[in-house]
């Protein structure tokens, strides 16, 4: 007796959730992938920008933290493009300019 004649169940079942389970992963890969365009841009009156003293254009910051050349396109945090709007993991779900700094800068590793 082969395993297709002991249980054809299992197998179809097993075929069902194989697809559904690659169709989930070939959504989600495709959900992770939004573009700055879409994304929220942080405000001044975001509460997380004002608590790491987020700013739009680094050389404007007063912040003593600061050194010239540090903006969010080089730090670690930042995922999006080296110009424009782009992602960073601070603040989630909202894009940053990339010409940006806040407080929490750290550059990227090479």
């Amino acid at each position: 007796m082969t395993y297709r004649e002991k249980d054809p169940a299992s197998r179809r079942q097993f075929l069902k959730m194989t697809v559904a389970m690659s169709a989930t992963a070939a959504l989600a890969s495709f959900a992770g992938f939004a573009h700055a365009a879409d994304l929220m841009h942080v405000t001044d009156s975001d509460p997380t920008a004002k608590a790491l003293g987020y700013v739009e254009d680094a050389s404007a910051t007063k912040n003593s933290l600061y050194k010239a050349g540090s903006t969010c396109a080089n730090c670690q945090f930042y995922t999006g493009a080296a110009g424009g709007y782009g992602p960073c993991q601070l603040f989630p779900g909202k894009a940053v300019n990339a010409k940006g700094w806040c407080s929490s800068y750290t550059p990227k590793k090479a």
